[in-house]
């Protein structure tokens, strides 16, 4: 299935094309759709020469250690980009992409990508900047990973979940889009489920946690000072 002009002009990495821009595009894209908990990419695969976008629904990306400890890297939602390797030459997946509900994914193969840009160099401009926000968030997560205590980057973490995900304000505060269970977070700061469980009760007054992954965030300015190292708890 092929993805219309009005879908491609919904997905953030396309909103700056021109209608024309969109209408060349069109023809070359695929979308397929992947089930809850099916692989699209195993870590080590050979990945086709495409640029991956996710359409709709949530995707997991998953890095396995040689112990075989796996740390979750991110959680992508609708106009994220994935598989990027496979856009530079270097096409082995460097970890495991899985879909924790259903989802789509649109693809456009590399050389369709790169007349594309040709007609619209636009569009390079907007790949480069999602792949500079995301070497950003990879420093500063392998940075925290080393030199910064667990508290510090769990509130890194949730304030990063916040604005790449969104709130929506409640009467207690803001509350996360996205679900963030305690596995989740551990996992993806490099810690223990208990140790993540302790921390996010000594951060009662500053985040609610409630059963599933709901999170809401009641005071701000604390969690910035936490996530910033200026605080204990």
């Amino acid at each position: 299935m092929k993805a219309t002009v009005e879908q491609l002009a919904g997905l953030s990495l396309f909103a700056e094309l021109r209608p024309q821009d969109l209408e060349t595009l069109q023809p070359h894209t695929q979308i397929r759709t992947y089930r809850k908990e099916e692989i699209l990419i195993h870590e080590g695969d050979l990945i086709p020469e495409k640029l991956h976008v996710l359409f709709k629904g949530v995707l997991q990306v998953v890095k396995s250690s040689a112990t075989g400890k796996e740390t979750i890297l991110r959680r992508l939602r609708a106009g994220d980009i994935f598989a990027a390797p496979a856009l530079f030459g270097d096409a082995l997946a460097p970890a495991t992409v899985l879909a924790i509900e259903d989802c789509q994914v649109l693809t456009i193969d590399r050389a369709d990508l790169l007349r594309a840009i040709q007609e619209a160099p636009e569009l390079a401009l907007s790949i480069l900047v999602v792949f500079n926000q995301r070497l950003q968030q990879l420093h500063k997560m392998v940075h925290g990973l080393v030199s910064e205590r667990a508290v510090v980057r769990l509130a890194q973490l949730i304030q990063y979940s916040a604005l790449q995900h969104g709130t929506k304000v409640t009467e207690a505060g803001e509350q996360l889009q996205i679900k963030l269970p305690y596995y989740q977070m551990a996992r993806s700061i490099g810690i223990t489920y208990e140790e993540c469980a302790r921390l996010m009760k000594g951060l009662h007054a500053v985040v609610a946690y409630q059963r599933g992954g709901k999170i809401v965030i009641l005071d701000p300015e604390e969690l910035t000072a936490i996530a910033e190292g200026q605080k204990e708890i």
